[in-house]
């Protein structure tokens, strides 16, 4: 089984998971519909999904609906460098240079890295944070500075 499972949607199945996404909406958005919901099997035989895998599968539909890639995660997993790099959306190189550098913690098992994948998360968590305060700072340094001869919008 794989530790991590990245799926990009096709623009093809962009329309086929938003016919999807209208069979799924309940009534109240987030939450499992009052009733049972089914999965029809290949063999045709109808299975109830869970309300929780129900919650989960919404969500799904709804990011790939959006053309958004998606990534399944276990939540204990152990991740390597090229699943922290997918999900980082960085290169699996610069994962090792981050590692290298003390930026993100890893073991080794053999001679291959490994990286919890909350510290992952942590990482992801933090240097979102860093670049918006980044983004705000030279919003304001912008707007201080004297802009009388910049081309306004008419």
């Amino acid at each position: 089984m794989k530790t991590v499972l990245t799926v990009e949607p096709s623009e093809a199945e962009r329309p086929l998971f938003g016919q999807l996404l209208e069979q799924l909406e309940a009534p109240d958005k987030g939450r499992a519909p009052a009733g049972p919901s089914y999965l029809r099997g290949q063999d045709g035989n109808d299975v109830e999904l869970p309300p929780s895998l129900y919650c989960v599968l919404h969500e799904l539909v709804t990011m790939m609906a959006e053309g958004s890639k998606v990534s399944v995660v276990q939540s204990d997993a152990e991740l390597t460098t090229s699943e922290a790099g997918d999900l980082l959306n960085v290169s699996r190189p610069h994962v090792v240079k981050l590692i290298e550098q003390g930026r993100l913690p890893s073991a080794k098992v053999g001679s291959k890295r490994r990286l919890r994948l909350s510290d992952v998360l942590t990482y992801r968590e933090l240097r979102d944070a860093e670049r918006q305060r980044t983004v705000r700072r030279l919003i304001a340094a912008y707007a201080a500075e004297d802009n009388s001869d910049a081309v306004t919008p008419s």
